[in-house]
């Protein structure tokens, strides 16, 4: 919404078009620019818009399955979200690494080439404070790591890439192993320095401290899988055909369920005087005919009609017809 003219400016501007300081022309004429985007060819493009879009949703089950891991393992409230999924260059990523990080080097099997996994030093201590006993509280100043520390952030770490096989497994089975763990950006270059990568950043919050997890993937190590990486492939592929074996566990498990069976034997409307003065003995007339079916419903659902009798001396109902159809 453009700015509001006063009535001084009103006036001069009406002064200045009729003694033609000004074109009418001039002012309903809209310049129109281009917008150019800088393309940089010794660094193209290599993901495209619907690859970021599936890593986002592959992340977004991976995050929500930290989340209930974290949750269960530490005992406390934690929260982990995509924050954002961008291609840029490894020099980047490794720049912004800070001093003393958790790079965990994983190799992305069965594809080739390693990823890097990477968590803020707050995280890592909140984690290691939680485990041992503690709070969970963030340390008051960074320093390196201990060799007892590293041994706890590897456990954590290689449970948290268990994790990353159900939500890529609509893409690839993956069998991601931990290869190493370096607190040093200098001893992890898994790939040259101009080469794409997709950065996934989580942002994780442990009862009071917040930080980031960071996924580096190069293009390199997706691309022979990079075609599968469209949310068109992805989403054909979420159903797949169970087997054998796990339709008869579930035949198996479901004969043994116990269902509510209930008959109806008639339904009357009284007013609530004459259910109030109800008394031993009287007598309620149905709408249902003595000789007639009765409806009898499994759960809330009317799927038989039978008719009753007595059988060892119990009140029974046999069954004259079955209603296959579930809207009758």
């Amino acid at each position: 919404m453009g700015d509001i003219l006063s009535q001084n400016e009103i006036d001069d501007l009406l002064k200045a078009l009729n003694t033609g300081e000004l074109d009418v022309q001039q002012i309903s004429t809209k310049i129109e620019e281009r917008k150019v985007k800088t393309h940089d060819f010794r660094r193209p493009s290599k993901f495209a818009k619907d690859h970021i879009k599936t890593l986002n949703v592959i992340h977004d089950n991976y995050a929500r399955l930290i989340t209930n891991f974290l949750s269960g393992y530490l005992r406390t409230l934690a929260q982990v979200e995509v924050i954002s999924v961008e291609p840029i260059a490894y020099y980047e990523f490794n720049n912004s690494i800070s001093n003393p990080a958790v790079l965990a080097v994983v190799d992305f099997a069965p594809l080739t080439g390693s990823i890097i996994l990477e968590m803020a030093p707050p995280v890592a201590y909140s984690l290691i404070d939680r485990i041992l006993g503690g709070k969970g509280l963030p340390m008051e100043r960074m320093r390196e790591f201990t060799e007892v520390e590293i041994a706890i952030i590897e456990r954590i770490i290689v449970q948290l890439l268990n994790l990353m096989r159900e939500p890529w497994e609509n893409v690839i089975e993956l069998k991601p192993r931990l290869e190493k763990i370096e607190t040093n950006a200098q001893f992890a270059q898994i790939v040259s320095a101009n080469e794409t990568v997709a950065l996934i950043t989580l942002g994780a919050k442990i009862g009071d401290v917040e930080g980031m997890i960071n996924l580096c993937i190069p293009h390199i190590v997706v691309e022979p899988i990079v075609s599968k990486l469209n949310t068109r492939f992805w989403f054909s592929s979420v159903e797949k055909e169970a087997t054998q074996e796990a339709k008869d566990a579930i035949e198996k498990k479901i004969e043994f369920t116990k269902v509510p069976v209930r008959a109806i034997l008639g339904k009357t409307t009284i007013q609530v005087a004459e259910f109030l003065e109800l008394q031993p003995g009287d007598v309620i007339p149905l709408d249902s005919n003595v000789n007639g079916n009765l409806e009898v419903l499994v759960g809330d659902l009317l799927k038989f009609r039978g008719s009753p009798g007595v059988k060892k001396n119990k009140n029974a109902i046999k069954i004259t017809e079955v209603l296959r159809r579930e809207d009758e």
